[in-house]
């Protein structure tokens, strides 16, 4: 493990290079993809810098409200540590953020969110990257198979071999952002976020079975259940399109054939 790189005086933590390396992979792409659609393609910064600001506000309240029993004793202290960042708070933050700039600049809508739809997915994968770089506790369970590893040196540190779960994520995550990246001029406006729903979603709850994250109600984790909710809304939406329209080809074309316009 690598939790920190020395380089002279310097200390620089894995995880936070790979946090940052994971919004300027993010950004390119949304900067590419706005290219292609005709929209200033330096609107990427303004997005970059508006879900930092947001994700981390966010990742930091979430954790306080997850872990209130441990940390109400002090919570301003707490509030501001480096340590304790929740991917799903920082998502909520985040795209809530982006949200109030996209309306700044006009461009609040469905469109918005099919741009967002694979940058969302890789700099997920990268960032699972630093969790396995720093070895921050996001391993799975106890295993002994072909593959598995211990983290003796991570932030969380374990001697026990576990499922490598950061890698397995990595590897799905970066899977998908290339597939709806191939795919992203082929469905309706909107479709391509809900795919993201439904295969984010379904990821993440698959992965949860093999993490050490406590059961919360019905026999799954707090993030299965919000994993459920965002299939759920993924598959709800399709249906929806798929209803309303018959097909959900952009413009009404096969999504085998359908062309970029």
């Amino acid at each position: 493990m690598y939790p920190e790189i020395d380089i002279g005086p310097l200390t620089l933590q894995t995880f936070g290079l790979m946090f940052a390396l994971a919004f300027l992979a993010a950004g390119a792409l949304i900067a590419k993809r706005l290219a292609e659609i005709g929209k200033p393609a330096d609107w990427a910064y303004e997005m970059g810098f508006s879900a930092l600001a947001g994700g981390i506000v966010g990742s930091r309240l979430y954790f306080i409200v997850q872990n209130y029993d441990s940390v109400k004793d002090d919570l301003f202290g707490k509030l501001f540590s480096g340590a304790g960042l929740v991917w799903y708070g920082g998502a909520i933050g985040g795209a809530l953020a982006v949200l109030l700039w996209a309306r700044y600049r006009g461009f609040l809508g469905l469109a918005l969110l099919d741009l967002c739809a694979p940058a969302l997915a890789l700099g997920y994968a990268i960032g699972r990257c630093g969790c396995q770089l720093s070895g921050d506790g996001d391993y799975g369970k106890a295993w002994n198979g072909p593959w598995a590893m211990s983290y003796p040196e991570g932030t969380v540190p374990t001697d026990e071999t576990v499922h490598p779960t950061p890698i397995y994520e990595t590897l799905a995550m970066g899977l998908g952002a290339w597939l709806l990246w191939q795919v992203r001029d082929r469905f309706r406006t909107g479709v391509l976020f809900a795919i993201y729903l439904v295969y984010a979603g379904t990821e993440r709850f698959l992965v949860e079975f093999l993490r050490r994250n406590d059961v919360v109600a019905l026999g799954l984790t707090a993030a299965q259940l919000e994993s459920l909710a965002m299939m759920i809304a993924g598959i709800a939406w399709i249906c929806v399109v798929k209803r309303r329209h018959g097909n959900l080809g952009r413009d009404g074309a096969p999504v085998a054939v359908a062309q970029e316009t």
